[in-house]
């Protein structure tokens, strides 16, 4: 019987990319997938039987607690949350005087306050359901402190920290919560950037005790275990998933 039969997941960001990879994993186990993005979410989820999707911002907090409702009402329960929508492809470098502040405040408004808006709707029907899994994408690029990324590479920090203050939190209600960073991973919207992006992927690799390039595929054993049982006295982690850029 696959791992993750019944559950059903919520993944962030899920229409491509890393949180695409991410849900075709848990999909592959037998959980059945929602959707949750800015555009494109319900043609995203028509991958998966009986998917569904729902468009939205994670900043919201109207928007995240009508989504996590929807998905309870449409299956009856949540066991899963994946935590992976966030700004980074779009952002260009800068020196971090040249942030604006309207900048700064959407970056960490995506990348952190999704998080925590996403958890505080999803938590309780994962205490129904006396168990649960979150799993959030944090980056590398935090163990690096990557320059002129200064509002990402904050909102990555702020992630872990969450997350280890989350655990604690919610261990006595069997909730594991858990971190996932990634080095940097080439994906279809990191192709599309300027040549300082890719000038960052191309020096990354050589960071690597595993020289290639890291794709969204490379994430997926790891998500899927944190998800399933072999991971039920696991929480507060983070699990650095680069290529050896990094060990711990």
């Amino acid at each position: 019987m696959p791992s993750l039969d019944g559950k059903v997941a919520i993944v962030t960001g899920g229409r491509r990319g890393i949180g695409r990879a991410i849900a075709d994993g848990l999909a592959a186990e037998g959980a059945r997938i929602a959707i949750l993005d800015v555009v494109e979410a319900e043609e995203a989820a028509a991958a998966y039987d009986g998917g569904l999707g729902l468009a939205g911002d994670v900043s919201s907090e109207t928007d995240t607690v009508r989504m996590v409702e929807a998905v309870a009402s449409h299956f009856g329960r949540i066991d899963i949350l994946v935590n992976n929508a966030a700004i980074f492809a779009a952002l260009k470098m800068a020196p971090f005087t040249d942030i604006s502040l309207d900048d700064w405040n959407r970056v960490l408004d995506v990348n952190v306050g999704g998080v925590f808006l996403m958890c505080r709707a999803v938590v309780p029907h994962l205490r129904q359901q006396g168990a649960g899994r979150i799993v959030n994408i944090s980056s590398g690029s935090f163990f690096r402190g990557v320059p002129f990324m200064l509002h990402y590479v904050t909102s990555k920090a702020a992630v872990i920290g969450l997350t280890r203050a989350l655990a604690r939190e919610l261990g006595p209600d069997n909730i594991c919560v858990n971190a996932i960073a990634p080095g940097y991973t080439v994906t279809e919207a990191t192709l599309e950037q300027d040549e300082a992006h890719l000038h960052v992927g191309a020096t990354s690799i050589d960071a690597r005790a595993l020289r290639r390039e890291e794709r969204p595929e490379d994430l997926v054993g790891t998500a899927v275990f944190l998800c399933g049982p072999g991971s039920s006295f696991i929480t507060g982690q983070t699990f650095a998933v680069d290529g050896g850029a990094h060990f711990q």
